[in-house]
């Protein structure tokens, strides 16, 4: 899995920080933005956090391009509807030989393994025998090749597996992804989708780390809200993403 923070709002916690004190403030944009030097401005996040008070960082956004995912973590990734998101199309994409992602837990199990391998090089050569059979339908009903392959592989892609891995270029606002990371750093989300959410926080704490000082799972900040279902490591979990803070 490859994450590269690709752009953000520069200055960012000093544009949230503005648009904070706006609310509260009767001098300008312009005054409030001369006032505010780095350290008056984490003193003033830090406090903006622990309020709760979460609108004014819906001002800054972060773009990642996001590389070697399985598509069934892009299924689960989309449901964060507060995003924007374009994902590398199988339709428009001839994939001549797919590229899979493997769970760990088969990795680790040479039999899980074989069977699993075995099953992707079988639907690569599903994939290629429709594509190919289709593609000559077409051709042979006058369509002309470009066309024909293209209209061939729409089809043939339903075979691909959700292990198929795929690129994606996502942009959230700082208040979508603190929930984003509420939600998938947890313990109980599916190991893919927390790796990259680790990943997205590592990358957004560079360049806002006063901003993401308490992202993490709720447990991080607060109690745990999955009742019975808690992985019951609170303590490693603050260790883990509040340790550095100290």
């Amino acid at each position: 899995m490859k994450v590269n923070l690709l752009e953000y709002t520069p200055n960012a916690e000093k544009v949230v920080a503005s648009a904070a004190k706006l609310c509260y403030s009767a001098v300008s944009i312009d005054e409030i933005q001369d006032n505010l030097t780095e350290e008056k401005t984490t003193k003033f996040l830090n406090m903006l956090m622990s309020y709760g008070h979460e609108s004014p960082i819906e001002h800054v956004s972060f773009t990642f391009a996001v590389e070697g995912v399985s598509r069934s973590l892009t299924h689960q990734l989309v449901r964060h509807r507060l995003a924007s998101y374009s994902q590398q199309s199988q339709r428009y994409v001839k994939l001549d030989q797919f590229e899979y992602v493997i769970p760990p837990a088969i990795e680790k199990d040479s039999n899980a393994k074989d069977i699993f391998i075995k099953a992707m090089e079988e639907s690569q050569k599903a994939y290629d025998e429709i594509a190919s059979s289709l593609k000559e339908k077409y051709i042979n009903e006058g369509m002309k090749n470009g066309a024909a392959e293209k209209k061939s592989i729409e089809d043939a892609r339903y075979v691909f597996p959700n292990a198929c891995a795929s690129k994606i270029v996502v942009t959230m606002n700082a208040r979508s992804l603190m929930n984003f990371f509420r939600h998938r750093c947890c313990n109980r989300a599916q190991w893919e989708i927390r790796y990259l959410a680790e990943k997205m926080l590592i990358e957004v704490k560079k360049v806002a780390p006063t901003l993401f000082k308490y992202s993490g799972p709720p447990c991080v900040s607060g109690s745990c809200p999955e009742g019975k279902m808690t992985c019951g490591k609170t303590a490693e979990m603050k260790e883990k993403y509040l340790g550095e803070n100290k």
